[in-house]
């Protein structure tokens, strides 16, 4: 198994597309190189026609995107998917096609695998639909595996299942494997080799326990040193930057400023609160059934606090935060802000009420509206809120928010696709501070980030809690992330608090066996890099 590692832009993805010639040409050219298939015969595959393409395509050479969704057919039931692949290739009648395509779902450890081929990508989770891509990669026993970012969206207890699973599948098949990803701690527990990409080139090569324990370049050492965990709170994350202005020699991260201790005051106070969706409907269109989303939850958050909220998809943290913001209606129970109780406000009051509170979304690319420039996104909410306020005004404004967020003024002209994913979020954060927030819930806000990127972002929000005095929900399910990042963690399951308490003993010393396997579950660290001078 083969790592190719790097950040989004490095040419990880363009590499892998190549192999099958899956880039649209034109406007896409090779113009140098070549790539050969060592297989029954050598294939240039660079060369190779379009017959040749489609017997090695999804048989001798399997792929794994990042995104299960869209790598599925909707309208398609999922075996009919893992069959169709098996009738192309291996020349299967539509019967026996269906009966290998339900072993297959057994093979890559689906419950019930007779009823779930029988299902449609979009009734199942996503931990599911990436098992029954694999099968599909798989199942006619391809001499390599591409894997392109296949775990990167995907909770850390699915995440670690997925990777025993394509390790499984690898050494009982005898696969070869590329496996791209942009986290380090991943390529610790998987790969045999690791290639690092920076920029379109090829940096540093080598087997694992070369690389991590020796990596000769600063991009390596910046990849491997960028994750949160192993670091202090109160530090800041190291990021490629400051490994790259200083690569003879190693990196010393001054800590941030001290953050002050958040007040008793207390912001957010939210008593048994219970959201419920109508999940089925008997004959007469009446809802006959119930699914609780988030159950009899209560706790509070102090001003100047980070509250950190875990756990897996679908156990209802996205849903309680958005129950904070009224965006969804809570069924029962309590929501105090400010000393205000925001449960039954009416539209006219909830408008006034949504000034003190804003919401960082998890993707920054569908959260900016593509055809407004920066200036017009950050001034948007002053509009929609009947801010009185000069041109002058607005553009001091816009000014002092993209300086807050470390980009510069000139970047107030430029449209959302001008930017990287990185700089996106920090115009997202920018825009979330417009209207003084006293609340700000990050909703998995840096989970789509490299892990360099991810860094940046992670430092810029507590420069801000540590400047404004921000407070804010931060959820995720990277239990690394939001130790590093929080107070205080509540740890969330099937709409329930399991655990809830110090970010320091919910991470060291978890009570609950669910904690304990969400901790178990994240990728290993990769050992610290030895100075060049022991090298």
């Amino acid at each position: 198994m083969l790592a190719l590692v790097g950040e989004s832009g490095s040419g990880k993805s363009v590499t892998a597309l190549s192999v099958l010639q899956l880039l649209p040409q034109p406007p896409v050219r090779y113009t140098g190189g070549e790539i050969i298939f060592h297989d029954a015969e050598s294939v240039h595959l660079l060369q190779a026609s379009v017959q040749q393409l489609q017997r090695i395509r999804g048989n001798r050479i399997g792929t794994v995107f990042q995104e299960p969704m869209t790598a599925l057919n909707p309208v398609m039931r999922c075996g009919e998917q893992v069959a169709e692949v098996l009738m192309q290739h291996k020349g299967l009648s539509r019967k026996e096609a269906w009966d290998e395509a339900v072993q297959w779902f057994q093979k890559v450890q689906l419950p019930m695998p007779e009823v779930l081929a029988k299902r449609y990508p979009h009734q199942l989770s996503g931990g599911q639909k990436q098992r029954v891509v694999i099968a599909m990669a798989m199942c006619c026993h391809p001499a390599l595996l591409i894997c392109d970012e296949p775990t990167t969206a995907l909770d850390v207890t699915v995440q670690k299942s997925v990777l025993e699973l394509i390790k499984t599948l690898q050494q009982e098949y005898d696969t070869a494997v590329l496996f791209i990803t942009h986290d380090l701690g991943v390529v610790a527990e998987v790969a045999d080799e690791v290639a690092i990409l920076y920029r379109g080139e090829l940096v540093e090569s080598g087997t694992t326990a070369q690389i991590f324990a020796a990596p000769q370049h600063a991009y390596t050492r910046a990849l491997i040193a960028c994750r949160p965990a192993g670091h202090a709170k109160g530090f800041r994350l190291p990021t490629v930057s400051d490994y790259l202005h200083t690569p003879e020699k190693s990196v010393t991260i001054k800590p941030s400023l001290k953050i002050a201790a958040p007040v008793k005051d207390t912001l957010v106070a939210v008593e048994n609160l219970t959201v419920q969706y109508p999940a089925r409907k008997n004959f007469w269109g009446c809802t006959a059934q119930t699914f609780t989303a988030v159950d009899d939850v209560s706790f509070t958050i102090n001003s100047g606090e980070t509250f950190g909220l875990v756990g897996e998809s679908g156990c209802g943290k996205t849903t309680l935060g958005r129950t904070l913001l009224r965006l969804v209606e809570p069924t029962s129970g309590r929501i105090m802000i400010g000393g205000e109780e925001v449960t039954h406000k009416n539209e006219s009051e909830l408008k006034d009420f949504r000034k003190t509170v804003q919401l960082v979304f998890q993707d920054p690319y569908s959260s900016l509206n593509p055809r407004l420039t920066v200036t017009d996104a950050l001034t948007e909410p002053l509009a929609v809120h009947r801010l009185q306020i000069t041109r002058q005004e607005q553009r001091k404004r816009v000014h002092h928010l993209l300086d807050a967020v470390g980009l510069p003024a000139a970047a107030a002209q430029r449209y959302p696709h001008q930017f990287s994913g990185g700089q996106r979020q920090r115009i997202v954060i920018a825009r979330a501070l417009a209207l003084n927030p006293s609340l700000i819930v990050c909703d998995e806000s840096v989970s789509a980030l490299d892990v360099s990127v991810q860094a940046q972002v992670l430092n810029l929000l507590n420069d801000l809690k540590r400047d404004l005095g921000l407070t804010m929900l931060f959820i995720s399910h990277d239990l690394s992330v939001v130790h590093y990042m929080c107070d205080r963690i509540a740890v969330m399951q099937k709409g329930k608090f399991v655990e809830l308490g110090p970010a320091d003993d919910i991470y060291h010393r978890p009570q609950e066996a669910y904690t304990k396997e969400l901790i178990a579950a994240i990728p290993a660290s990769p050992p610290a890099p030895l100075q060049r001078s022991e090298v």
